[in-house]
């Protein structure tokens, strides 16, 4: 069993069902012909170079992926995670997301996190 992730580069004006309607054109297979956010770019070259989705590394006992490569587009990144995927990577995911403003989308119930307010 695995579970699904994704974060998004929108507006901060834009409210949980716009994230879940960007989502849903994704799911069509819409995506903006655009360059990539600079926030999504940050988002997967930090995470990926602690936990790799492509190469050998990929595919080596408790990798977090349950499917790799990550789907990446310009504005979001959809992760696929093993049910057994350490809660660090969790944690790592979420605070990534927030350190870079972007939402948090968790496709298992359509709930959208924020991004939490950070603190001086």
């Amino acid at each position: 069993m695995s579970f699904d992730l994704v974060v998004w580069a929108l507006d901060k004006t834009d409210m949980p069902d716009a994230v879940r309607a960007a989502n849903a054109r994704c799911v069509r297979g819409e995506h903006p012909q655009r360059p990539a956010d600079p926030r999504v770019v940050a988002f997967y070259d930090a995470l990926t170079s602690e936990y790799p989705d492509r190469g050998p590394q990929a595919n080596t006992p408790g990798t977090p992926w349950a499917s790799a490569p990550l789907h990446a587009a310009a504005d979001h990144i959809k992760m696929r995670l093993d049910e057994t995927c350490p809660d660090a990577v969790l944690e790592r995911i979420e605070k990534l997301a927030g350190e870079l403003n972007l939402d948090l989308l968790d496709l298992q119930d359509g709930t959208v996190y924020p991004p939490p307010v950070k603190t001086r």
